[in-house]
């Protein structure tokens, strides 16, 4: 199963050296992670994609709270929460399929960052996983040329936050 962890980290040099040595040596994979820095300069929130089963993910969780830059670990894949995650792909174009493809844009509430009126179109495009892939699938036809994903960010919803204490 597909799980979404957020890690509050102390923002310093080698941790998420730390953080993907501890994934490597125990033969866990990354399938994506975001690092940024939190309200506090003096913190990180990492965002981690992985996937295994439920006693995995807890030795995970338990080998995260050991590191020491490590200040809070929490499995979001099972509360409430909100996951986006942004895409820039660049397509092809023609004089013959640039106006359907930037109707299919607007339809998609995707962003046109960068173009040449004959040639590419480069889109900007922020929604679920799910949402990015059907979009990919629409615009295959198109001739997809280069893309890149952040992978998922989330956050719990509600009023309580996920902050150091």
């Amino acid at each position: 199963m597909r799980h979404t962890i957020s890690i509050l980290v102390e923002n310093e040099f080698g941790v998420l050296t730390r953080v993907a040595g501890l994934f490597s040596a125990r033969g866990y994979n990354i399938e994506t992670l975001n690092v940024a820095p939190s309200l506090d300069a003096t913190v990180s929130r990492m965002t981690l994609v992985t996937r295994g089963d439920e006693r995995v993910i807890e030795q995970i969780k338990k080998q995260l709270n050991k590191l020491i830059p490590v200040i809070k670990v929490e499995d979001i894949s099972h509360l409430v929460h909100i996951e986006r995650e942004m895409l820039l792909v660049k397509l092809a174009t023609s004089a013959d399929n640039r106006a359907a493809l930037v109707s299919l844009a607007e339809e998609m509430r995707a962003k046109v960052v960068d173009h040449i009126d004959i040639g590419y179109l480069t889109l900007e495009l922020t929604g679920s996983c799910d949402e990015l892939d059907g979009f990919l699938q629409q615009v295959e036809s198109y001739g997809i040329i280069e893309m890149t994903r952040t992978g998922p960010v989330g956050m719990r919803r509600g009023a309580e936050g996920f902050t150091v204490d």
